[in-house]
């Protein structure tokens, strides 16, 4: 099996596989990502809208106390729904330190800039990175609901972070911050004039 390498003054660099490099790094499939985006970043604009018309989570963070309340507790028969002890621990914790008041803002206005950025397309793979975290710290609470299928969804977002905001406003962002896309022999240009190296076939 070939292995695509690019030797350079610092090392060697191992390319992805061709299926790898066509699902993740080329602007053909941008299209597909752009409705996995949009549909995960709708899930996320409902979830925070809803709660940012909440006084519950905007104001008192009483919703969230519940929340917490909730899943922490321990039933005396039965599975508590907060399987690790160290999780579990760490809940109780922000709960007697009573800091659902300002976290429950947090995820209000966390979830509506999840949702706006990635329907958007901006900063695809940072948005994503945010929304996979926030759906695993629910399904470590025991909320499972959508939460696998947004994660799967933020997960493969984030691998394809270089084209997921191709049709959106990353295609003139990544630009800025210097992270363009290039053709092949663009790329090929590049690497000559910075005098990187070859690439070898193994």
């Amino acid at each position: 099996m070939a292995n695509n390498r690019v030797s350079t003054k610092s090392g060697t660099v191992i390319e992805n596989p061709p299926l790898a490099r066509l699902l993740f790094d080329d602007t053909r499939l941008a299209v597909v990502w752009l409705v996995v985006r949009v549909l995960v970043g709708w899930e996320w604009l409902q979830a925070g809208w809803h709660k940012l018309s909440d006084p519950g989570w905007v104001s008192t963070g009483e919703a969230l106390k519940g929340f917490w309340t909730r899943i922490a507790a321990v039933p005396e028969t039965g599975t508590p729904a907060i399987k690790y002890d160290w999780y579990r621990s760490f809940i109780q914790g922000m709960l007697d330190s009573g800091a659902y008041t300002w976290f429950a803002k947090v995820i209000a206005f966390g979830e509506t800039a999840i949702g706006v950025a990635l329907i958007l397309g901006a900063f695809v793979g940072v948005a994503a990175f945010f929304a996979g975290f926030m759906n695993w710290n629910f399904l470590m609470a025991g909320s499972t609901s959508s939460n696998p299928i947004l994660f799967v969804g933020a997960l493969a977002l984030v691998l394809a972070w270089k084209i997921a905001g191709y049709y959106g406003a990353d295609r003139y962002l990544l630009r800025l911050l210097g992270t363009p896309w290039q053709t092949t022999q663009q790329a090929k240009a590049t690497e000559a004039k910075e005098d990187i190296g070859l690439v070898t076939n193994r």
